[in-house]
C-alpha cells in the first residue's frame, strides 16, 4: 500500500514474537488479543505480575498480569513459560477473576514447572531495597520480581515444581526463610511466619496442580504438528536487563531473545517479530527520558489516559523518540510495527518527533549505553502538523486524516519497518490493519 518505505513484507507464518518497542505500556495486550485470532498457542515467556495487559471487549475490561491475554479467546491454549516468575497466590486470584467472568481455563492453560516462585520475603526485600536507595530509587512495583530473579541467578530459588511436592517445599521454605528473616530482622522488618506462608502456598498449589507440567515437550509437540504460536512479551525493550536503560530496568529479558530462553523454543523457529509502539512515549518509574514533556502528560492525564494497569500510577509522558525505536528494531529484529494510541494526539496543533540527540554539541543517532549520558541528551525534534480530527471511529487507512497518514508514513520510514496496524482506541475493534 505504501510502496518504498516498507521493509520486506513478511506474511503471518507459524511463530510470532510480539515485543514492546519502548518502556512498556505500549498497548501490547490489545495487539496480542487481535493476533491471537491467527494463533493456536499463546506463550508468556518472562516477567511476573509487575506487568499488566489490558483488553477491552465491548464494555468489559480485562486486566491480566500472569495469564496470557489469549485466554480470552475460546479454544486457544495458553502457556506460562519457564522464564516467568510467579506469585502462586496472585495467580489463584487471577484464575478466580476469570471464573467470575465465565472464562474456562481447564485444558487451556499450562504452566511450566520450572517457573520460579515469588515469595513473601521477596516482596519485603524489594520494598526494603527500593526505600534504601533514596533519591537513586529504580521505581519498581515492589512486587518482589527483582529479588526473585536474584535468587534464581544465585541458584537459591524455589520453583513451581518444588511447590508441587509439599515435603520438599516445606524443607526449602524453612531454609530460605531462616536466611531471609535474618536479613529482614537486621533491617527492622518484622520476620515472616513460616506456618502462614506454608499454608497459603500449599493451598494455592492444590488449585494450580492441574495446570502445572513440563511445558517443553508440550510446545515442541505443538510445533511438530504445525500449530501456530504467539509469544506475548511483557514490559518493553528499554526495561530489558541487558539492552534497557540500566539500572532503571526490570530483571528479565524483555526483548525478542527472551522468547527463546523463556520458553525453550529455539531461535530458528521464530518466523516473525512484531514491535508495538505508542504514537508518543511513556514510562513508569525513574530513569532518563529525553523527550519527557509535562504539558503532554497533563493533557493525557486530564483525558483519563496513561495510568498503569498494574499499579494505577500516572505514567510519565513525552513525544515519540525514534532514536529509541530504531534501537529497539536493531535489538529485536522487527519485521513490522504496530502503532497504538494514535487517537491520543487527535487534538494537537503540532506533533514533535525526536529524530536524534544532542550531547555536548555533538549529534547522536544512537542511544548511548550510559544512563548518565542519556540523561544529559537534548532531543532534536522534527515537527508534524496535527490533524485536529477525531480518529477513534476510523475503520480503514483511507478514513484516517491525511496528516495522520503522513505522520504514520514518516514513522515507518524512520524506523525502516513496515507498518502492519494502527490502533485508534482501547476496544479490540478499534484497530486498522494495513496488510
Amino acid at each position: 500500500m505504501f510502496g518504498a518505505f516498507y521493509c520486506q513484507h513478511h506474511s503471518f507464518m507459524s511463530n510470532t514474537v510480539l515485543i514492546g518497542a519502548q518502556w512498556g505500556d505500549e498497548g501490547k495486550g490489545k495487539v496480542v488479543d487481535v493476533l491471537t485470532e491467527d494463533a493456536d498457542l499463546v506463550i508468556r515467556m518472562q516477567g511476573g505480575n509487575n506487568a499488566g495487559h489490558t483488553v477491552w471487549v465491548g464494555k468489559k475490561k480485562y486486566v491480566l498480569h500472569l495469564i496470557p491475554s489469549g485466554i480470552l479467546h475460546p479454544n486457544k491454549v495458553c502457556v506460562i513459560g519457564n522464564g516467568v516468575v510467579m506469585d502462586p497466590v496472585h495467580l489463584v486470584h487471577e484464575l478466580d477473576g476469570l471464573k467470575k467472568l465465565r472464562i474456562k481455563v481447564n485444558k487451556r492453560l499450562y504452566i511450566s514447572e520450572n517457573a520460579h516462585l515469588v515469595m513473601p520475603y521477596h516482596r519485603e526485600l524489594d520494598a526494603l531495597r527500593e526505600t534504601s536507595r533514596g533519591k537513586g530509587k529504580i521505581g519498581t512495583t515492589k512486587r518482589g520480581i527483582g529479588p526473585t530473579y536474584m535468587d534464581k541467578a544465585s541458584r537459591q530459588g524455589i520453583r513451581l515444581g518444588d511447590l508441587m511436592q509439599p515435603d520438599r517445599f516445606a524443607k526449602l521454605l524453612k531454609d530460605r526463610l531462616r536466611v531471609n528473616n535474618a536479613i529482614l530482622k537486621a533491617n527492622g522488618v518484622k520476620p515472616l511466619s513460616y506456618q502462614r506462608i506454608l499454608e497459603d502456598y500449599l493451598q494455592a498449589a492444590k488449585r494450580l496442580k492441574p495446570f502445572v507440567t513440563n511445558t517443553l515437550p508440550l510446545i515442541h509437540d505443538a510445533m511438530g504438528s504445525g500449530k501456530r504460536m504467539l509469544f506475548e512479551g511483557a514490559q518493553g525493550t528499554f526495561l530489558d536487563i541487558d539492552h534497557g536503560t540500566y539500572p532503571y530496568v526490570t530483571s528479565s529479558s524483555t526483548t525478542a531473545g527472551g522468547a527463546c530462553t523463556g520458553s525453550g523454543v529455539p531461535p530458528n523457529r521464530v518466523s516473525r517479530v512484531v514491535g508495538v509502539m505508542k504514537a508518543y512515549t511513556t514510562r513508569v518509574g525513574e530513569g532518563p527520558f529525553p523527550t519527557e514533556d509535562d504539558g503532554l502528560g497533563d493533557l493525557f492525564h486530564g483525558m483519563g489516559r496513561e495510568f498503569g494497569a498494574t499499579t494505577g500510577r500516572a505514567r510519565r509522558c513525552g513525544w515519540l523518540d525514534m532514536v529509541m525505536i530504531r534501537h529497539a528494531s536493531m535489538v529485536n529484529g522487527f519485521d513490522d510495527l504496530s502503532v497504538t494510541n494514535l487517537d491520543g494526539l487527535d487534538g494537537l496543533d503540532e506533533i514533535k518527533v525526536c529524530v536524534a540527540y544532542r550531547f555536548k554539541g555533538k549529534r547522536l543517532e544512537y542511544m548511548p549505553a550510559s544512563h548518565e549520558t542519556l540523561e544529559a541528551c537534548q532531543p532534536i525534534y522534527e515537527s508534524f502538523a496535527g490533524w485536529k480530527r477525531d480518529t477513534s471511529s476510523a475503520q480503514s487507512w483511507k478514513e484516517l486524516p491525511l496528516k495522520a497518514r503522513a505522520y504514520l508514513k514518516a514513522l515507518s520510514q524512520m524506523a525502516g519497518c513496515r507498518l502492519s496496524s494502527v490502533s485508534v482506541g482501547p476496544d479490540r475493534s478499534q484497530i486498522i490493519h494495513l496488510s
